[in-house]
């Protein structure tokens, strides 16, 4: 039996409020039982407030909202990305960000501190990195929480808990995972609402 105890769940909401109302009225009903749910109107805030997701925003005050940015595993320019942070910020008032592609070795780690300390001075009380996989320790100490899984039911296999949460798409019907899972598949997993009971 393992001491780690189950998170409750981030949940990658990549879905349209207006495409898929029903999904979300589950995710207002089940907000008070999650770590988090992410938005992601474009791959990122996009190039205007979503009305859309402002209304959605208001209705789930009773979890962490937070926007998600794309990091390109480093290679985009910290400008880009704290633009991005800040825009979800302004448009959605948003809890904190969530930091897509993270690279898991130390190489890239400056870029991530300047990255995380930029978030906080912009008012975000709540960071995630996603490596997807398990990084480099000091990750760990940089965020609020960190992705430490992230792929398919079938790759998935009897993974012990750690230090992060999982997110598995393919996955069958309450799939006992350390995190979230979905059935969705790709290309975009996190566009099919998962079990939340």
């Amino acid at each position: 039996m393992s001491d780690v105890a189950i998170p409750r769940p981030l949940v990658p909401a990549y879905f349209h409020p207006s495409a898929d109302p029903a999904s979300w009225a589950v995710l207002r009903a089940a907000a008070p039982r999650l770590a988090a749910v992410v938005v992601n109107p474009a791959s990122g805030p996009g190039p205007a407030p979503d009305p859309a997701y402002a209304r959605e925003r208001g209705e789930l005050t009773p979890t962490r909202v937070l926007g998600y940015v794309d990091t390109d595993y480093g290679r985009r320019p910290h400008a880009e990305v704290v633009a991005e942070i800040a825009a979800y910020r302004d448009w959605y008032g948003v809890d904190g960000v969530f930091l897509d592609q993270t690279p898991d070795g130390s190489q890239a780690l400056p870029h991530y501190v300047r990255l995380a300390v930029a978030a906080r001075s912009l008012g975000a009380a709540y960071v995630v990195l996603n490596p997807g996989l398990p990084p480099h320790p000091a990750y760990l100490d940089l965020a609020d929480l960190v992705v430490t899984f992230e792929g398919p039911w079938s790759a998935y296999g009897d993974r012990a808990p750690d230090a992060g949460t999982h997110l598995v798409y393919a996955a069958p019907p309450y799939a006992p995972v350390h995190g979230y899972a979905t059935a969705g598949e790709l290309p975009n997993p996190w566009a099919v609402l998962g079990a939340l009971a």
